[in-house]
């Protein structure tokens, strides 16, 4: 079992990989909208609907969505653990870390949840 959680330990490198990942999946969907805005000058509702219920166009939202949540997660834990230290803020800086941490997490998990009520009307 340790074995298991030690493959998905996290790492600075590995850190680093998902951020520069999540940032290219990020960048391909803006690319992407802000192409088929300009392609589309006089968008109607009626093309912009039927862009957004095409299953791949949802897929790549969920998964830009997704990149988001993680590229969120792993800044916020970078500026987190920077800049709520013991060295800077006293014996009270582990808990307030932690406890926004948890809180942060939970706003994240939130807005991924809703994301797939949005997309898929669950």
């Amino acid at each position: 079992m340790m074995a298991l959680l030690a493959r998905f330990a996290r790492t600075g490198p590995s850190d680093w990989i998902i951020q520069r990942v999540t940032a290219v999946v990020m960048m391909a969907y803006l690319f992407f909208i802000v192409g088929y805005l300009i392609a589309n000058p006089a968008l109607t509702y009626g093309q912009w609907s039927d862009l957004n219920s095409l299953l791949s166009m949802r897929i790549f939202t969920l998964f830009t969505i997704m990149a988001v949540a993680f590229h969120a997660w792993i800044g916020m834990w970078s500026v987190l653990t920077d800049y709520i230290t013991v060295r800077l803020m006293g014996p009270k800086a582990n808990g307030l870390r932690k406890g926004l941490q948890v809180g942060l997490g939970f706003i994240i998990l939130f807005y991924l949840a809703w994301t797939i009520k949005i997309l898929w009307g669950l």
